[in-house]
């Protein structure tokens, strides 16, 4: 009797267990996604009942909420250093991003209770780190609206988080509490894969997911290499198997597709260009916005099982070409820091679209662009996914920074740059940039006025270092995150960044009818200068015409000129 009483509690309460893990999209018919709330609420769940599953605070964001990670390992063990002692592949998955793009949400949601429950094998080499909503102000705004062009679900969050910036441009300049959290958690599970899920804007196709890869040359080495040649096929032919046929990130926005596009490029401000600075293999899905809700969540789980199953079938070579590319980054002397697309070069790839043709727009009666869902195509397109290396740097023996910069220092400590701080004042000959030219942008991006195009020249200066200033070494595994966020002239540094902005304005000057005097006395005891000034006149016919541009060009060359005024103060210690 008492086993009959037994049997019958353990199935009223497996059943009540089953139910309360039915996800709001589950229960919808594939028509809703969980709110924040809803989500954070499952999971606790999960981690209240299963043994393989943790949940826990990773840091805070601009939300006042923690940003919560949650883990699923087969042996119950949560330790991120036996997991890297045990070999284990570790694959970080990022949801909600952009929380009006929530198909990795609900999709997570169900892989990692299947795992938990046994639905759904996870081999043993495998740990998920799942990301359950990043972006939370962003999924507490919630609306039916701000995506105009999405096809479900009913209601959903917003693209900017609470202090409205879009956190896939921020991995670099770190302006979120949602970012620094991130970052630091990255650092410290040094994941394998990286994983960010997104819905993708854009041409109309048949085509349910689309997969943006970082960069196969920008990130390069074996790591590129092997993703290229190896990896990004393996997932496309399983995915097939799955039912669904993968192409690249359709990136082009101006034009239809049927004529080919160029590969996206993930500057380190994306999430799969940040990974890629660590030897990660970066990835962002992206389902298109036109498909049904239900039918892209399928897809998302559907990759991320394929991302599970190709990731544990490949490790030993994904983690060999890891260690192999971070060994050849110890020795190599110089980096590449900036990439073009070379044109003269594409992949054929398949692609399966919708003819399109112009009609008369009912708005305004001009031709607008249409897709005709009644002529599918499949056709051979050029996919142009070489790139060449525009912009390369010398890498030094160590950078060197004031410890004044306290915004830049904080960044590369949240990175786990190892910095040595100086015990004394110091006296060292350095190498010092100059800023000779800069363009900026006439509008603001993401909180920022970003410069671009920088032209910068070097010198040997003797420069005098303050007890506390800091001096870091560039052989350590932080290299290149170093040489692209310090050198001035790379795309995402830290100065394209304003990090470095207040060198850009004079803070000293002189009064015109004072220096007068001072300047004619300069000249007469500094010949070169006169010499210099002279040259000037007669190379400049509108300088030799105006007195006030003399006199500063004067003041300019001498020593009453502030140093500081456009040096880039990230100095260099050379090799």
């Amino acid at each position: 009797m008492r086993n009959i009483i037994f049997l019958i509690s353990f199935l009223s309460f497996s059943i009540m267990a089953e139910a309360q893990l039915i996800t709001k999209f589950e229960q919808s018919k594939g028509l809703e996604t969980a709110t924040y709330n809803e989500v954070i609420a499952y999971y606790q769940q999960l981690d209240k009942l299963f043994p393989t599953i943790k949940m826990e605070d990773i840091g805070p964001t601009d939300a006042d909420y923690p940003l919560n990670a949650v883990y699923y390992d087969k042996d119950r063990n949560f330790d991120i250093k036996k997991w890297k002692a045990e070999g284990k592949l570790i694959l970080l998955i990022n949801n909600g991003i952009h929380p009006g793009e929530p198909d990795g949400v609900d999709a997570s949601m169900m892989l990692l209770r299947d795992a938990a429950d046994g639905k759904m094998k996870i081999p043993d080499n495998i740990v998920l780190a799942v990301i359950p909503v990043y972006n939370i102000g962003g999924a507490l705004n919630r609306n039916s609206y701000s995506r105009a062009n999405q096809n479900g679900p009913e209601a959903y969050g917003f693209r900017g988080n609470a202090e409205n910036l879009d956190l896939n441009r921020d991995f670099i300049k770190c302006d979120a509490n949602e970012t620094s959290s991130l970052v630091q958690l990255f650092h410290r599970l040094d994941p394998d894969l990286f994983i960010d899920n997104h819905v993708s804007d854009g041409a109309d196709y048949q085509h349910v997911m689309t997969l943006l890869v970082t960069q196969h040359n920008k990130l390069g080495g074996e790591v590129g290499k092997y993703m290229n040649d190896t990896l990004v096929p393996l997932l496309y032919k399983d995915m097939q198997q799955r039912g669904y046929d993968l192409v690249p990130y359709v990136n082009d926005f101006e034009a239809t597709p049927e004529n080919g596009w160029t590969e996206f490029y993930d500057l380190p401000r994306f999430s799969s260009g940040f990974a890629s600075l660590f030897q990660t293999f970066a990835f962002v899905p992206e389902t298109h916005m036109l498909k049904p809700y239900k039918q892209r969540v399928d897809a998302t789980y559907a990759l991320m099982e394929s991302f599970i199953k190709t990731a544990s079938e490949n490790a030993d070579a994904i983690k060999a070409a890891r260690a192999e590319d971070r060994k050849t980054l110890e020795q190599k002397t110089e980096l590449d820091i900036d990439w073009k697309p070379d044109t003269t070069k594409s992949t054929m790839i398949t692609f399966k679209g919708y003819e399109s043709g112009y009609k008369p727009s009912k708005v305004s009666g001009m031709p607008r662009l249409y897709y005709d869902r009644s002529k599918p195509y499949t056709r051979q397109v050029k996919f142009y996914n070489q790139f060449t290396a525009s912009k390369t740097v010398i890498v030094p023996k160590a950078y060197v920074i004031s410890h004044g910069w306290h915004d830049v220092i904080q960044r590369l400590e949240w990175n786990g740059v190892k910095m040595d701080k100086l015990e004394k004042d110091t006296t060292m000959q350095l190498t010092v940039y100059r800023i000779e030219k800069y363009e900026t942008v006439q509008h603001p991006y993401e909180k920022h006025y970003l410069h671009k195009n920088a032209i910068v020249s070097a010198h040997k200066e003797t420069i005098k270092l303050l007890k506390g200033d800091y001096i870091i070494p560039t052989d350590q595994p932080t290299r290149r995150y170093l040489v692209e966020t310090l050198e001035p002239t790379a795309p995402d540094a830290f100065f394209a960044w304003n990090f470095f902005d207040a060198v850009l304005q004079q803070k000293e000057g002189y009064s015109d009818y004072v220096f007068e005097d001072e300047a004619a006395e300069l000249l007469k005891k500094n010949p070169e200068l006169q010499k210099m000034l002279d040259e000037k006149k007669k190379s400049d016919e509108a300088f030799a015409k105006n007195g006030d541009a003399q006199l500063k060009f004067v003041y300019q060359h001498s020593p009453y000129f502030e140093p500081e005024f456009m040096r880039y103060p990230v100095f260099k210690i050379e090799q």
